[in-house]
């Protein structure tokens, strides 16, 4: 009442206002600061992420403590090569309407508690702990708390239902059954693209046995002769058209070096291309949006910062093309195609290219990767566009005398976990968190890869990592740790021939799994990885069978088994 009584002075009723303005604004701000603190440096904020990390036995929950694990990288660190860190897995960093929630389920014998910790933005943390520890009430029950060391406050608690884990051969399941349901919209007129993707798909089913295998390990493939078949089919059938619309740097400027690479490379292979681009749209069966979800995400500017409205930039751009061409709306999008491998390249296509095959290196089967639809990309991580192939091969099964190896920072939360659990556990098993970034620790990195037998692929924020296409590079068995991760190339590969997938909840369990493999087996499988090896390398010129070829033969092989007539 004071303070209106002094604004009474003032006769002239617009300044009144103004400043009466100018004070519920400062109140505001003032309330703000005290409800959420004031905005942090970026390097420290604690952005909207989830954590879980449980450790159990069967009859108590030991409590864990994880200290620097929540601090999210910066976005773009390109220039940060560091042999061991997935940079750019930064899922949550600056994301405003970001409510994700990660469940897992670490049991060492019958015991399933699930939890997840969100914490909020913009609460500056040098030294965030991580406690779990166990209820009174309910033994089956952990309370997860994210404290700040310096007072002591709890700042975030949840737990949640568990979401059960798609298993490799359930994923093989669903392959089968998308291969034999075509699940597209129908063309509202016909073309004659259509009737000789058609005729492909006839002659892929039909294709007789092969004897001569060109140099490929028949055992790595799902079937060997309908993979040749089909790869000699695009070779001297597919066309594609790539759009000319839209600016750099978001289209048409592709960035080969990086934790994003394989999106970069796949588009400057594939504008350059001759043998398969065409002028004439008319002429195509498939279609390219030649955009980059990476410089899109950083591209903008802090207005366009959140999956929605990154969403909503796409859509412009595909409201553009449909409206210019008639190709997107006679099939709704289904004969188009998006190279992403940033991890928003799921939810920002999940809508406007709900029909159309993504290959995406987020292939989270449980969070709207579709297995015979879409294609899972690689994730290559490229520290020199100028030598791609840098570091490749490694030591004989015979000199490797590591037996499992790892080494990254504390991404998500099932690193830390297996970190808790192996760390300096057991001399074979070589498991550590981020190593140095100097130059000698780099070196020393890929020396642990091409010694041990096999290299652990845990996920990140999200399912993928470049450690799986890393373990082939120098040689060593994968083992994927990441529930409901559809691996690349999915429908050709038989991937259990040559990695191994263990799911989350048996990270306890993971040396007895590994030991379980025979010598001879693990041999085999080396040996497998070798053969593999050659469809998971860039080069600046393509060449048969290499990483452009097999990506553009993930989609061209999609697009085959959804064709529909009218």
């Amino acid at each position: 009442m004071r303070i209106i009584t002094r604004l009474e002075r003032f006769h002239h009723s617009d300044i009144r206002r103004l400043l009466l303005g100018i004070i519920v604004t400062v109140g505001f701000v003032v309330l703000l600061v005290l409800c959420f603190g004031i905005p942090c440096p970026k390097t420290f904020c604690l952005s909207p992420v989830t954590v879980s990390v449980i450790e159990l036995t069967n009859s108590n929950v030991t409590p864990v403590s994880v200290m620097n694990y929540i601090n999210l990288p910066d976005d773009d660190d390109d220039d940060n090569d560091n042999d061991n860190v997935d940079e750019e897995f930064e899922e949550g960093n600056n994301k405003k309407d970001l409510d994700r929630e990660n469940d897992v389920v670490i049991s060492k014998e019958k015991v399933e508690i699930n939890v997840s910790v969100i914490a909020r933005e913009n609460i500056s943390l040098r030294n965030p702990k991580l406690v779990v520890d166990s209820s009174e009430s309910d033994p089956n029950l952990v309370m997860v708390r994210v404290k700040d060391s310096r007072n002591g406050n709890v700042l975030s608690m949840r737990k949640h239902e568990r979401r059960g884990a798609i298993s490799i051969s359930q994923m093989n399941s669903l392959l089968i059954q998308s291969l034999s349901s075509f699940k597209s919209p129908k063309p509202r007129w016909s073309s004659a693209r259509d009737s000789e993707m058609l005729s492909a798909r006839f002659e892929i089913e039909k294709a007789s046995a092969v004897h001569e295998f060109l140099g490929l390990n028949a055992s790595v493939y799902r079937n060997i002769s309908k993979f040749l078949r089909s790869y000699d089919l695009m070779e001297r059938k597919l066309k594609v058209y790539v759009y000319k619309e839209g600016g750099k740097p978001i289209f048409h400027k592709p960035m080969p070096r990086g934790i994003y690479a394989s999106e970069g490379w796949f588009m400057k292979l594939m504008e350059s291309n001759k043998k398969f681009v065409v002028r004439d749209p008319r002429k195509a069966h498939l279609f390219y949006i030649p955009i980059s979800i990476k410089a899109l995400r950083s591209s903008l500017g802090l207005n366009f910062q959140t999956p929605r409205s990154l969403a909503d930039h796409l859509k412009e751009y595909v409201d553009l093309i449909a409206g210019k061409y008639k190709f997107w709306n006679r099939t709704g999008g289904a004969d188009h195609f998006i190279v992403a491998c940033h991890d928003w390249g799921n939810k920002l296509t999940k809508k406007t290219m709900k029909n159309s095959v993504r290959a995406l290196c987020n292939s989270n089967v449980a969070q709207g990767f579709r297995i015979g639809t879409d294609t899972a990309l690689p994730v290559t991580y490229i520290r020199s566009a100028e030598s791609p192939l840098e570091y490749l091969g490694g030591k004989t099964p015979s000199e490797r005398k590591i037996l499992a190896f790892f080494a990254g920072s504390m991404h998500g939360y099932l690193r830390p976990i297996l970190v808790k659990l192996w760390e300096n556990k057991e001399p074979d098993m070589k498991i550590v968190g981020p190593m140095p970034r100097d130059r000698e620790s780099k070196k020393q990195y890929r020396e642990y890869m091409k010694s041990s037998k096999y290299c652990i692929c845990a996920r990140g924020y999200e399912v993928h990592t470049p450690r799986v296409v890393e373990a082939i590079i120098n040689e060593c068995v994968p083992v994927i740790i990441a529930d409901n991760y559809v691996p690349p190339f999915f429908e050709v590969l038989n991937w259990e021939e040559f990695a191994v997938f263990v799911e989350e909840k048996d990270i306890p369990n993971l040396r007895n799994i590994l030991l379980s493999i025979s010598e001879e087996r693990y041999i085999v499988m080396q040996a497998r990885v070798k053969a593999v090896q050659q469809h998971f390398l860039w080069h600046k010129k393509p060449v048969k069978f290499d990483l452009f070829h097999m990506i553009l033969h993930s989609i061209w092989h999609s697009r085959v088994y959804k064709v529909k007539t009218r």
